[in-house]
């Protein structure tokens, strides 16, 4: 089966996780520019700041789908090419 997959070919949730793990490390950026004042003895940032801190948890929720539908992929090839 290794034989007939290009390398570089992408599959079914392949921008689906790249996706994840951009909106990932947005969420990630934001969260350390939110906290970064607290240390610092700053300002605080406004609230949207705080929001855009949420976006780690959808980019991974998001890169969890984008896996999930890889997996389901390789079971319904692997099922078609049981029969």
């Amino acid at each position: 089966m290794r034989d007939k997959t290009q390398t570089n070919s992408a599959g079914p949730g392949d921008r689906l996780v790249r996706a994840g793990v951009i909106v990932f490390f947005v969420g990630a950026v934001a969260t350390l520019v939110t906290v970064a004042p607290l240390f610092l003895g700053a300002k605080p940032f406004p609230t949207y700041m705080f929001g855009m801190s949420m976006l780690m948890g959808v980019g991974f929720l998001v890169a969890g789908a984008g896996v999930l539908r890889s997996v389901a992929a390789g079971r319904r090839q692997a099922r078609g090419a049981a029969r």
